[in-house]
């Protein structure tokens, strides 16, 4: 499990959740005395398979996590992205719950994070705080259900393009700092899969590549490519937590 590199108040950093951001004001009261800035670098794992989920995670800005189910070959699949909009680890659980999935730091950047048993014990507090994590719960759960879906349905170009544009959404930046291999692994398939995608991009000028990055050129083209996996997540989150889904600079 990662270790925390940095402890600081979560003054600074809660408006860059927009989860907490969605709080009512006296439900974030409760939490805020609670929440502890933390900060880890791209790689970071935070949880494995097993592991006894001991905090809760709120991503911060452009910091972003995923969660991987892990194969027996060693491949780990991506399930669900999370940015800004949500939280990750012992949000809606009672009790003891282990890990089920690796989480991973994709984006490195600073999180707040709040112990299980103290978010457990203000969750008793207040129903409408209960309520709407339940509401988070269920429209990241939509979002597991349409990966099991694009998985089975989209072209790995599709796929590869709404990965690309989500992290996007998510962190307000054309560069995104993946290697090609990074996304293979990602995306679940072999790295010459990718890179014949990639090399199909760049010659069409929708992206371009540098040292650890993919640099997107041509955002309205790219969303043209991608499947309508992203727009399917975006309009459910609209429909359970209106605004809380990242886009137009809200962060």
């Amino acid at each position: 499990m990662a270790k925390s590199s940095r402890w600081e108040p979560a003054e600074s950093h809660w408006h860059t959740n927009n989860l907490l951001r969605a709080l009512r004001a006296d439900d974030f009261a409760l939490l805020k005395p609670l929440l502890v800035r933390w900060e880890a670098k791209p790689g970071t794992v935070i949880y494995e398979p097993g592991d006894e989920v001991k905090f809760a995670y709120f991503p911060c800005g452009s910091t972003l996590l995923s969660y991987m189910v892990m194969l027996n070959d060693g491949r780990g699949v991506e399930t669900a992205l999370i940015g800004r909009e949500g939280a990750a680890g012992g949000i809606v659980s009672n009790g003891f719950l282990p890990a089920y999935a690796r989480l991973v730091v994709q984006f490195g950047g600073h999180f707040l994070r709040i112990d299980t048993v103290s978010l457990e014990n203000v969750k008793l507090k207040s129903l409408s705080l209960r309520h709407l994590f339940a509401r988070y719960s269920d429209a990241l759960i939509a979002q597991v259900f349409q990966s099991v879906a694009c998985n089975a349905a989209h072209t790995i170009e599709q796929r590869a393009a709404r990965w690309i544009l989500a992290s996007i959404d998510r962190t307000d930046e054309i560069e995104i700092p993946m290697t090609q291999e990074q996304l293979a692994g990602m995306l679940g398939v072999g790295r010459s899969y990718v890179n014949r995608v990639i090399q199909s991009l760049k010659q069409q000028g929708i992206l371009d590549t540098r040292r650890g990055r993919l640099c997107v050129s041509d955002v309205k083209r790219l969303n043209n490519i991608a499947c309508e996996c992203t727009d399917s997540i975006r309009h459910h989150f609209e429909e359970v937590l209106k605004g809380v889904y990242p886009g137009n600079g809200d962060c």
